[in-house]
């Protein structure tokens, strides 16, 4: 027992000894005297070991040790809240704040909202789907049966653990689940992100952006199709944009073409964006394909329909002049302060 009283002896001379500076220290102080394993904590498990005609004696000097070092905390904790409250009624709240820097929208969602508002004046609603998507919906169900050659560019992020599972390689299967679940007339927009394994570079990335469009209804014509994407173009490039069709071939629509227009970069005198020709493939489209139509039980023979597909990064590059598409992904805040205001 002589011990323990030395050893109390010894932590009251220690707590007169400590100046708590700051909320650390108090918090340090707490732990080590009065937390569940602290000193105060310890010494009342000594008492099984003090003999029971002095267990009296040392339960008074005990507990005298113990208000001792709660009252020390108290004040300490009561000086530093008081000094808390002096230092902010000091502060002139009447001041005007710290500036905030003024931000913006990602290039990309601006371009990706432009193009919504332009085509939702056109009657056209956005419907959107997920990433991970199955082999039916993403190839199957829009005339890419498994081995067709128009496989090979987009048969590419497949999910281990479900072989039939992939990331999408376009927004066309959004497309497939509206016509799945929707009947004529349907007018939609799918813009959204996909992913292809491709060579990281100035003119490709393995994700990237898309809009798609699906026209369908009775009566709808090539000559639909041609005006619907003459109206956007013009809209989003101003009306002096040249345009030309060129005729290719995707398996979801017959007839197909891509659509050109002259290059906003150069006017069309030819730089390394356009190939030196002048001219920049914007988007490819066509008239749905009627198989893709007898898929989804609608009437091929009844309806007709076009659908478009182009790249969001693509059209960002000649609207505001970007010579490489992996300046969207790099968050260079020098790049991206540079559309604050932009439309």
């Amino acid at each position: 027992m002589e011990q323990l009283l030395q050893q109390i002896e010894q932590y009251r001379q220690e707590i007169a000894a400590i100046v708590p500076d700051g909320a650390e220290a108090l918090e340090a102080y707490r732990i080590r005297f009065l937390g569940t394993k602290g000193i105060v904590k310890n010494l009342f498990t000594e008492m099984k070991n003090v003999p029971a005609d002095r267990k009296k004696e040392f339960g008074q000097v005990l507990n005298d040790f113990k208000l001792l070092a709660e009252s020390r905390y108290e004040g300490w904790k009561s000086q530093l809240t008081t000094g808390d409250a002096e230092t902010a009624s000091t502060i002139d709240l009447s001041l005007p704040g710290d500036p905030l820097p003024l931000g913006t929208h990602h290039p990309i969602t601006l371009v990706r909202d432009r193009i919504v508002h332009i085509f939702g004046r056109l009657g056209f609603s956005v419907a959107e789907g997920p990433e991970i998507e199955d082999d039916w919906h993403n190839f199957t169900a829009l005339n890419l049966p498994e081995n067709h050659p128009a496989r090979d560019m987009q048969d590419t992020f497949y999910i281990h653990q479900h072989p039939d599972w992939l990331l999408r390689t376009h927004t066309s299967s959004v497309q497939a689940r509206v016509m799945e679940s929707q009947r004529p007339p349907i007018r939609i927009i799918c813009p959204g992100r996909v992913y292809r394994n491709e060579t990281i570079s100035a003119r490709a990335h393995c994700f990237f952006h898309q809009t798609e469009g699906l026209y369908i209804d009775e009566n709808v014509s090539f000559a639909d199709l041609k005006q619907t994407l003459y109206f956007f173009v013009q809209e989003m490039f101003g009306k002096d944009v040249k345009v030309r069709f060129r005729p290719s071939y995707f398996p979801f629509t017959e007839p197909s073409a891509e659509m050109d227009i002259n290059c906003r970069i150069c006017g069309g005198s030819g730089c390394s964006v356009c190939k030196h020709t002048g001219w920049v493939e914007i988007l490819g489209s066509g008239m749905v394909h009627p198989k893709m139509l007898d898929n989804f039980g609608i009437d091929s023979n009844k309806y007709t329909g076009f659908a478009f597909g182009m790249g969001i990064e693509r059209i960002c590059q000649l609207k505001y002049r970007i010579n490489d598409l992996r300046l969207y992904s790099q968050n260079d805040v020098r790049f991206l302060r540079q559309f604050t205001g932009a439309v």
